[in-house]
């Protein structure tokens, strides 16, 4: 469980003109945090909040943070067991509100999850959720890959995560492929997690 909330505070995280105050709001291991404001380093010109729904274990928790603006992007991430929405602005502690729950409205779409071991669980999609992804990625010579739902803003935004490579979205239902996988795609939140927070 640790290394699933390391992965996914890693993947919103990694996302920090003049200096904007933004509420920051980092949870620490029990998933809470105590909400501040900052003034962003020089480059970071959005303010981003973001919320994560963890299934099986009832854990929901908010993230806020600032965030570089080709990095931070409005919309949706479905992996399956995670759900994640965020939202970006570029106002002095614009991200005051948190971001709004993930949604579970099915949009009739679906695209292929990991499970440990394979990758052929089928997800239904929800709300902005219009398209499939696919990555792979290599920390520590453990190779892995990730797959699930997304919105094309965020898609687009993944490509500048470390390490995660071979990123690629995709319309039409099931078209991200049903390929297994040996490793776990948790253990890709780690290192971007502690990237994100000492970078």
């Amino acid at each position: 469980m640790d290394l699933q909330v390391s992965f996914v505070l890693l993947f919103i995280l990694f996302t920090g003109g003049y200096s904007l105050n933004c509420k920051t709001c980092i949870p620490d291991q029990t998933g809470t945090c105590v909400e501040k404001t900052e003034t962003c380093p020089s480059g970071f010109s959005e303010c981003m909040s973001s919320k994560v729904k963890i299934t099986g274990v009832s854990t929901q928790m908010k993230i806020k943070t600032c965030a570089q603006p080709n990095d931070c992007q409005t919309g949706n991430m479905n992996l399956g067991n995670i759900k994640i929405s965020s939202s970006c602005c570029n106002t002095d502690s614009c991200n005051d509100k948190d971001a709004p729950d993930p949604s579970s409205t099915p949009n009739g779409k679906q695209c292929y999850t990991c499970n440990d071991p394979n990758c052929s669980n089928v997800l239904s999609c929800s709300v902005n959720e219009d398209y499939c992804i696919k990555a792979s990625g290599s920390f520590g010579g453990v190779s892995t890959i990730v797959k699930g739902c997304v919105s094309k803003s965020v898609c687009d935004a993944a490509t500048s995560v470390p390490n995660l490579v071979d990123v690629t979205c995709c319309q039409g239902n099931l078209c991200n492929s049903a390929k297994s996988f040996t490793q776990s795609f948790m253990l890709l939140l780690l290192p971007l997690f502690s990237y994100t927070l000492f970078h």
